[in-house]
């Protein structure tokens, strides 16, 4: 068993060119990310191991002086060898909600309007604080856009950051950011890339999670390829991915007022929209039409999840179920299609999996809906709530589900130590470690 410092390290998160960071607890403590100076030698011999701890040490530092709901919490700085920082622990980012992979011109999945607007509101307000300290990221990204336990953006990942015309030594062909996200200047003058810089690479992490796609020179718009867009968000990403910063936004916070521009259009045209898609209650089927496969929990394998759950390659239904809800009993709502029987609210805060029966228990105790057999929903219940992120459901009138549980455990595991667990807002399927935090809605019928 490893430890670094007293901390129990319980897995590798990630390694980057100075540090590994670690997923650590101490004694029974809460589970935290531990980040550990560790330069690759390649990179050591170019600048120089003092040079690469003076810098870690000084991201350390700025960050640990940074408070803001939208910025990845630094816990403690430890200076002395071993040199590291603690973090709090998120298990999520933008891009795995989104399911981008190592290819980043493959396509991944988009996310629907409302959710876009979200992120990239609490994405800017932590910008905004980074820039206001005189900071600038330098390679921000979906993946370096984590999700808190209450569902908030957390940027995080500084490792690149300089501060405002910072003059910083380097070898003359130093390319600092990621390629598909990072702005033409900084292939010409990394260093000197300023607060706009950034404000490209969050055009460019808005466009791929709302299209799910990358945007290409010449290539289509975003309206042509997100449904719910029109062309006013064409004109937004023009002046966010700007070749020449002049003709960016000005601020983190005067792109944040364009986008809320767009969410206010949006509220105007939603009626419109709302009025012309078809209402998938209008006519009724018999309960229990559709065959849910399986309520009793199983192990799923990462490499058998796709056939065994009828997902496609992106971990989304192969075929997306009709998900016809009604009010059955004050609480409860019954699909028309499967029959089951589901909790409207869920779990009052995330639980880990190894939680999540104990809260269901406490269901049954005090009868929720006069029933004593609520339970873990397995992941092809879980599914069955599923529908596009682009769908009604989420903005057209009330919503029978509580919409405050986004990610859903299921009653599946992957591992001894992941567990299967459902996106609501994202469409989707995934596996996360089981000392992650998600919400629980129960399942009877």
């Amino acid at each position: 068993m490893k430890f670094i410092d007293g901390y129990q390290v319980l897995g590798l998160l990630g390694r980057g060119g100075t540090s590994r960071v670690y997923k650590v607890r101490r004694e029974y403590g809460p589970v935290r990310a531990l980040k550990l100076f560790d330069p690759r030698t390649e990179l050591e011999a170019l600048q120089g191991r003092a040079e690469l701890l003076t810098r870690f040490l000084d991201e350390a530092h700025r960050l640990a002086g940074l408070k803001h709901p939208n910025l990845v919490r630094v816990l403690a700085v430890h200076e002395d060898q071993p040199a590291y920082y603690l973090m709090e622990h998120l298990c999520l980012n933008l891009a795995e909600m989104v399911g981008e992979g190592p290819r980043l011109e493959e396509p991944s999945r988009a996310l629907g309007l409302e959710q876009v607007v979200a992120y990239g509101r609490e994405s800017l307000a932590a910008l905004e604080a980074l820039h206001q300290a005189g900071l600038v990221h330098g390679d921000l990204k979906p993946s370096n856009l984590m999700l808190g336990d209450e569902g908030w953006v957390r940027l995080g990942d500084l490792g690149l950051s300089h501060r405002r015309g910072e003059s910083l030594a380097g070898p003359a062909n130093l390319v600092l950011g990621s390629p598909a996200y990072a702005a033409p200047e900084q292939e010409n003058d990394p260093l000197s890339a300023g607060p706009k810089a950034d404000l490209y690479s969050m055009g460019v992490s808005l466009f791929r999670l709302l299209t799910g796609t990358l945007p290409e020179e010449g290539g289509p718009a975003a309206s042509s390829l997100a449904a719910l867009a029109d062309a006013a968000w064409d004109g937004f990403f023009s002046r966010a991915m700007a070749p020449d910063p002049q003709k960016r936004f000005a601020s983190a916070q005067k792109m944040a007022q364009a986008l809320e521009v767009l969410a206010d259009e949006w509220e105007q045209r939603r009626e419109a929209v709302c009025a012309a898609w078809p209402d998938p209650a209008a006519t009724q089927a018999p309960v229990g039409g559709v065959a849910v496969r399986r309520s009793e929990p199983q192990r799923v394998r990462l490499a058998e999840a796709r056939r065994a759950l009828g997902l496609d390659e992106l971990m989304r239904p192969q075929a997306w179920p009709p998900r016809r809800l009604r009010e059955e009993e004050p609480g409860v709502a019954r699909d028309l299609d499967t029959g089951l029987l589901w909790q409207r609210g869920c779990s009052p805060q995330p639980l880990t999996w190894d939680q999540a029966p104990a809260y269901v228990r406490a269901l049954n105790l005090r009868r929720l809906g006069g029933r004593g057999d609520w339970r873990l929903p397995t992941a092809p219940e879980l599914i069955s709530l599923l529908e596009l992120p682009q769908g009604p459901d989420g903005f057209c009138g009330p919503a029978l589900l509580d919409h405050l549980a986004q990610r859903l455990w299921s009653a599946d595991w992957a591992t001894p130590l992941a567990a299967w667990y459902v996106s609501l807002d994202g469409g989707y399927v995934g596996r996360a470690d089981r000392d992650c935090f998600f919400m629980v809605r129960a399942v009877a019928g």
